[in-house]
């Protein structure tokens, strides 16, 4: 077995160091493959694998992709069916969120905007919980650079976002007020 290489939970973290698209890829049809030859779900078999992918430390697939500012291995991996998006890892219990805003406070100023606040904003859309506490008890607003403003209301409308609940009307709704009640036409 030792010969074999790399396995498939290494490659999806290098992957997720490097920025590698094409390694992923690569990686997720493997596994799409080896799904369909054993006769499982393919999605599922996916998700099982990149859930269970996990650095030494406990950092998993998010976590690292997010520490590294690597975008569009976020963008691929959260457009897999059955992806954990709010674990934790087990030495400060930060989400990938977190992860993300230590990676733009870690950034030059001048970077925030065009590198830093897509990595936030892209795990925000995807759903990531702006109101869970790490260890520290802290939420990833309370970790933010104070003097970056635009990265603290992001954070912000995510978590009202997210207290508002289904509160929130949607605007992309065509059937206004005379439209269907229920979810068949």
């Amino acid at each position: 077995m030792a010969d074999q290489g790399a396995s498939p939970s290494e490659l999806v973290l290098e992957a997720c160091r490097r920025n590698n698209t094409s390694l992923l890829e690569e990686v997720i049809a493997d596994l799409t493959a080896e799904a369909k030859k054993a006769g499982k779900e393919a999605d599922e078999h996916v998700a099982d694998t990149l859930n269970k992918t996990a650095d030494g430390v406990g950092n998993g697939c998010l976590h690292v992709a997010a520490t590294y500012g690597s975008y569009e291995i976020l963008d691929h991996l959260l457009d897999q069916e059955g992806l954990e998006i709010d674990e934790v890892d087990r030495m400060e219990a930060d989400t990938p969120l977190h992860k993300a805003v230590r990676y733009v406070n870690s950034l030059d100023k001048a970077e925030w905007e065009s590198s830093g606040h897509p990595i936030v904003d892209i795990l925000l859309d995807a759903g990531c919980d702006p109101r869970i506490r790490n260890k520290a008890k802290l939420k990833p607003v309370e970790l933010a650079d104070p003097r970056n403003t635009v990265l603290r209301s992001m954070l912000q409308k995510g978590e009202f976002a997210m207290n508002a609940g289904g509160d929130v009307v949607e605007e992309d709704d065509d059937d206004g007020p005379t439209g269907s009640a229920s979810d068949s036409d």
